[in-house]
């Protein structure tokens, strides 16, 4: 099973048809990008990764990934890629049950820990803001 539900290379799916698709995780996807759009000088685009995991709306920052978001059928996904500092400082986090065992439970590969995260609550979003937090710092404020 995929990671996303827009898996046709073909189609690019557009925001309304992600809002559609997210349903009533709609709040939680504005959330979070509201936070990255506060914190973060970012680029924000589409990209497909493939059958196994389909289209994602990525947010990149000078060029390197910050974090993609892969929309499901009433959920989204994101995926969050943090190096062995961040990774080791995360687990002294108060991180909800979810994304603790998302943490717990990664692989880590040589360019870090590739964390996909199921996004259900606001817990998972405040998560998500952490861990955000620990793999980049947010531009200063004006």
């Amino acid at each position: 099973m995929a990671v996303g539900t827009f898996v046709d290379k073909q189609h690019q799916p557009t925001m309304k048809g992600i809002s559609a698709s997210i349903g009533s995780k709609k709040e939680l996807w504005d959330s979070l990008e509201r936070f990255i759009a506060e914190n973060y000088r970012t680029k924000r685009d589409f990209a497909f990764y493939g059958r196994n995991y389909g289209w994602a709306v990525r947010f990149r920052k000078a060029g390197k990934a910050l974090l993609s978001m892969y929309p499901g059928k009433g959920s989204f996904t994101v995926q969050i890629v943090l190096g062995a500092t961040p990774t080791k400082k995360a687990s002294s986090l108060r991180l909800g049950r979810n994304v603790r065992t998302v943490l717990r439970n990664a692989h880590e590969f040589p360019e870090g820990c590739w964390l996909f995260i199921k996004v259900g609550s606001k817990q998972d979003v405040r998560d998500v803001q952490q861990l955000l937090l620990l793999k980049e710092q947010p531009k200063p404020s004006p």
